[in-house]
């Protein structure tokens, strides 16, 4: 299927998906655009997934605050208007900073990140983290957590 032209407006936003503490908003799933995937994330200091990997490249801009964002040895404190590229395969994590923030992120084809957060935002409560749970369902779309 040929893919086809779409417009987003905020007032047409799915619900933003709880996702470890994160408010995640799927703007374009694979399925709309036949390959990629576009989010919203926002998150209050100190939220984030903990390191994990994954068979697509992600992508973050930050667009509010500053994200501390790792991968392999490195750390990067990534603020309003830096772009983070982080190939398939990339051991990374992040955690918002002071005061919260918020970025858009993009996959790369077939990534399967709004399958994933839609899963997480269904099966792991709100509050306490359930790592075992939030493995066990990572896992389920290809993403291994490095804890």
């Amino acid at each position: 299927m040929k893919p086809q032209p779409f417009v987003v407006n905020p007032n047409a936003y799915a619900r933003a998906l709880n996702v470890v503490g994160e408010r995640i908003t799927v703007l374009a799933s694979n399925a709309s655009t036949q390959g990629y995937e576009i989010f919203l994330q926002q998150g209050d200091e100190g939220t984030g997934p903990p390191p994990h990997s994954h068979d697509w490249d992600e992508s973050f801009y930050v667009t509010k605050g500053n994200v501390e964002i790792s991968y392999g040895d490195q750390t990067v404190n990534a603020n309003q208007g830096t772009l983070v590229h982080l190939p398939a395969g990339t051991i990374h994590g992040f955690r918002f900073g002071a005061g919260g923030g918020e970025m858009i992120s993009v996959t790369s084809q077939n990534g399967q990140a709004a399958h994933l957060f839609t899963s997480l935002d269904e099966e792991v409560p709100v509050g306490s983290l359930d790592i075992p749970k939030l493995i066990a369902v990572a896992g389920k779309y290809g993403v291994s957590v490095a804890i």
